[in-house]
């Protein structure tokens, strides 16, 4: 290894920006989409068949309204992938997708074999449409690129490199104060999988996500604190480096920091997109024992960072945000800092004794012990540093991060409450973080 260099010979390459970059959610691309939805659509519902008035135009919407009420009634009643019911315009523009596909079957009969071609074609453009105002609703996909998933990853091995001398930092001293970037230090950070066992817990998580920022990769190399992010549910944590645009977020922080960001983990709390074991020990399973012990001990085999408990943070979206309030509660020996985004008031199936039935056979006091309101009302926590982000327009999130926030200051935390525009989505959750980050560094050290 070269002094002073990345110790890695890897170097995430910028990627040109082009059709792969343009924005989904705002600009031309959804106009074009909106306008080129419009259109087929009318071409969709207009014929000279007398048929397709009196008969078929009428059956179309009927099986349209009908199948879209199947999706509400399968989604919120039956299957409940979600905590939430699916926002009330969310429900129309996946109708208009529906109408999109009804229309355009029905149309099928009334025209000859390129009528037929069109026909599906502008069926087709109209469920573009629907989903692409459902994905402008979430900001889930602000690019073509995010769609596709993780680009540039690299190996966990090549990426970490060989054990580094690592720098000094006198007591009083932040990180940043002592830090002096080297010349041949990475502009980049990289990003890599990892399996992350349930050694101690027996929890089977999905793979993690590792961010190493340009600091890591330089000799000698800096103790960087540490950052557990988790998604919501359903979710992955792929979600936060697509979706969240993860990498690009923490690369130019570390770019205002001379190379300096904390190394992220994206663990699973979940174990599957749609299960939900509530972030704690239960008969769901021991995702807390996964939480505070595993993925410490693993971090501390694997990598070089700093370990105490007032240098690793904690945070999460939705169900991931519920997660890291608890953790903080739970194992506030672990984590001196948390960041909860759009989390609930307290872990939840449904309601109260759903939970309690499902994880603990009904004890509503094995519940209470671990659950963070009732945690809060036995405890004080002055060491414990968080900070509460809600959207403005989420009319069931923000007022359950109200309550939970004026709680935790009761507990003597050193809390904070931010609202950004936006409802329960991605427009709230990336700022959510990315405000966030001077204030996680200066909590963890890195900085001031």
């Amino acid at each position: 290894m070269e002094p002073n260099g990345t110790g890695t010979g890897v170097e995430r390459v910028p990627m040109a920006a082009g059709p792969l970059d343009w924005s989904l959610v705002d600009g031309a691309v959804p106009l074009v989409v909106q306008i080129l939805g419009a259109l087929a659509l009318a071409a969709l519902l207009l014929s000279r068949d007398r048929r397709w008035w009196t008969r078929l135009l009428p059956l179309a919407v009927v099986t349209a309204a009908l199948l879209t009420v199947l999706v509400k009634l399968t989604v919120d009643d039956w299957w409940q992938p979600f905590p939430d019911e699916l926002p009330g315009d969310v429900m129309v523009w996946l109708g208009v997708a529906i109408l999109g596909v009804c229309l355009a079957l029905f149309r099928l009969p009334t025209l000859r074999l390129r009528g037929r071609a069109g026909a599906l074609v502008a069926g087709a453009l109209v469920v573009v449409l629907g989903l692409s105002e459902v994905n402008i609703h979430y900001d889930n996909y602000p690019t073509l690129r995010t769609m596709l998933g993780p680009q540039d990853t690299v190996s966990l091995k090549d990426a970490t490199g060989g054990k580094e001398p690592t720098v000094d930092v006198p007591p009083g001293k932040a990180l940043s104060e002592v830090w002096r970037a080297p010349a041949r230090m990475p502009a980049k950070g990289t990003v890599s999988t990892a399996s992350v066992p349930g050694t101690k817990s027996g929890f089977t998580a999905r793979d993690a996500y590792v961010y190493l920022p340009p600091a890591y990769h330089t000799s000698p190399r800096p103790l960087l604190p540490v950052l557990v992010l988790m998604a919501g549910q359903p979710g992955s944590p792929q979600d936060w480096i697509t979706s969240g645009q993860l990498p690009d977020m923490m690369d130019d922080f570390a770019a205002r920091h001379a190379g300096l960001a904390p190394v992220v983990l994206v663990v699973d709390p979940l174990g599957s997109p749609f299960d939900n074991p509530l972030c704690m020990d239960s008969r769901l399973g021991k995702v807390q024992t996964y939480l505070a012990e595993d993925v410490p001990a693993w971090a501390a085999a694997h990598l070089q960072t700093a370990t105490g408990r007032s240098q690793w943070a904690v945070a999460g979206l939705s169900n991931g945000g519920t997660c890291a309030l608890q953790l903080a509660v739970n194992a506030p020996r672990r984590y001196g800092t948390f960041l909860d985004i759009s989390g609930q008031d307290e872990p939840t199936l449904g309601s109260r004794k759903e939970t309690v039935d499902a994880a603990f056979g009904g004890d509503e006091a094995a519940f209470e012990k671990v659950n963070p309101m009732d945690v809060m009302a036995r405890r004080t926590f002055p060491d414990t540093s968080g900070a509460f982000v809600a959207g403005t327009d989420d009319s069931t999130y923000r007022p359950q991060a109200l309550k939970v926030y004026a709680a935790a200051k009761k507990a003597g935390m050193k809390v904070e409450l931010v609202q950004l525009p936006g409802g329960h989505s991605w427009q709230v959750w990336r700022p959510g973080l990315e405000k966030q980050l001077p204030w996680l560094a200066s909590r963890t050290g890195l900085t001031p």
